[in-house]
């Protein structure tokens, strides 16, 4: 009788039980007593269903074994020794897959001059100074960007178009118009445009929060913290800090826009990595709904790059807020830590990625000339154009991107249990540390794997304690385009 052994998977508690998440189906299974016995002994050796029931019989019936065993295989937890998964084929988005989000950088310039950044600091892949693209983006070519976005949503009802920069409102004239065509453009055609926007806050004036209220704009605060950490990086090209400008600027938006929730976005640094704090300060005494950190996206000999004791110290430090989240959670409050919450959103709907984001695929950026891009880390660079808003994509080249970056090409990622969440990382950040974006982020991958663990508890504790509170995410959820960083 054919022997039987584990797949793969990856093995966790919470609430008191035993789970796994399964990788072929991104699925989270809980273990019952008998089937944690059955994967148990399978830990130790392969062996039969006649041995797994005969070692189980003090516990177990034998129906029950046998039972757990077909259901664990259908499961695809275990399987038969030399009988090889067939792996799951390489399946490719659908020819013209409708643009979700676009990106526009309505302006590569900026009031600030923040040493860490990937647009304008020491690892910037594109001349915003020198170079030959626009610094700010005229009427025109946002005009023909609302075309270009309303052409490619294809079916779909409700575009995103979020502004991005540079600092956005430097060049507020041309988001203003470009937000008034495109209503008047999607109304036309039968659909409608979220706006949003990313802000460094130093622009926000009493006339721009009242615009940005009045039209129910998604808004992203870029900021590191409290001022000691703002004013580190985030500075004025004379060098001095920004925080006293910014903070009172945001509580005036916090007190008046209220139609829709704003988030804050934090770029962490070697330098400062008190998440606890930082996420204290933003929400406690600023007032920020939501919080969501990024590692800073650099060259791994920069002075502020994190280093592997770095991404251990912000990991514990996220699993100690994530913890502070499950706490609220359990008990129905909000907390505002959004990389958690978006995390277990994605283990919730079974997420599987073939790609890490959606950059040129349902997401593309705009430079200030028209020209598109993957995302709008990439806006204005020629070594990545997808296409103009003028003609359009282009079929071959987005293809062959897509063909050559697809998770299954991915060889370094083949045996990592937490592929179907990662996919690989970043293109921008695997661009920038290795100068490939088809390179997976191998310099975090032990950071990916233990914060996808955490999530993983998390949302099996809530799933055993509080599983009203998942019900959340079975609502279809629309992109949340005031994400973009």
């Amino acid at each position: 009788m054919s022997e039987l052994a584990l797949r793969e998977f990856h093995s966790f508690q919470a609430g008191g039980k035993d789970f796994v998440y399964l990788v072929p189906s991104a699925a989270v299974f809980e273990l019952d007593e008998a089937s944690s016995a059955v994967i148990g002994r399978l830990r130790e050796r392969s062996m039969s269903r006649s041995d797994l029931a005969r070692q189980l019989s003090a516990l177990f019936p034998a129906d029950e074994v046998r039972e757990t065993v077909s259901e664990l295989m259908r499961a695809r937890a275990i399987g038969e020794v030399g009988v090889p998964e067939e792996p799951a084929p390489k399946q490719m988005p659908p020819e013209n897959f409708p643009l979700t989000t676009m990106v526009l950088n309505v302006t590569n310039q900026c009031n600030l001059s923040c040493t860490y950044c990937y647009e304008y600091g020491e690892d910037k892949i594109v001349d915003t100074e020198n170079g030959k693209k626009s610094k700010f983006m005229s009427e025109e070519t946002a005009r023909e960007s609302v075309d270009f976005m309303l052409r490619e949503s294809g079916q779909n009802r409700l575009a995103h178009l979020t502004f991005f920069g540079g600092e956005t409102l430097m060049n507020f004239p041309v988001l203003k118009f470009a937000m008034r065509y495109a209503r008047e453009r999607a109304a036309e055609l039968g659909k409608e445009v979220d706006f949003s926007l990313t802000t460094n806050a130093t622009l926000l004036r009493p006339e721009i929060i009242e615009f940005l209220a009045e039209n129910r704009v998604g808004v992203t605060i870029s900021i590191d913290g409290p001022k000691e950490m703002q004013d580190e990086f985030r500075v004025f090209k004379n060098g001095s800090g920004s925080y006293d400008i910014v903070a009172p600027k945001i509580r005036e938006l916090l007190k008046r826009h209220r139609s829709r929730p704003i988030g804050a976005r934090v770029t962490l640094t070697s330098r400062t990595l008190d998440i606890r704090k930082i996420y204290k300060h933003l929400t406690e005494e600023i007032g920020f709904w939501e919080v969501g950190f990024a590692p800073v996206t650099t060259s791994p000999d920069r002075k502020y790059a994190i280093a592997n004791e770095g991404f251990d110290s912000m990991l514990g430090q996220f699993q100690a807020l994530a913890n502070d989240f499950l706490e609220a959670a359990l008990e129905n409050r909000h907390h505002g830590f959004s990389n958690v919450k978006d995390t277990i959103e994605e283990i919730h709907k079974g997420v599987s990625k073939a790609y890490p984001c959606g950059a040129g695929l349902g997401l593309m950026g705009v430079s200030t000339d028209g020209d598109v891009a993957l995302c709008h880390r990439f806006a204005g660079s020629d070594a990545h154009k997808l296409g103009t808003v003028r003609d359009g994509i282009d079929r071959l080249v987005q293809i062959d991107f897509l063909e050559k970056h697809h998770i299954a090409d991915k060889t370094d990622c083949s045996k990592c249990w937490a592929r179907p969440l990662c996919s690989g990382g970043c293109y921008h950040e695997a661009y920038t540390r290795y100068g490939e974006t088809a390179r997976p982020n191998l310099h975090y991958c032990e950071w990916i794997r233990g914060w996808t663990d955490t999530c993983l508890k998390i949302y099996a504790e809530l799933s055993v304690r509080n599983p009203k509170y998942l019900e959340q995410f079975d609502e279809k959820v629309e992109y949340e385009a005031s994400s973009v960083s």
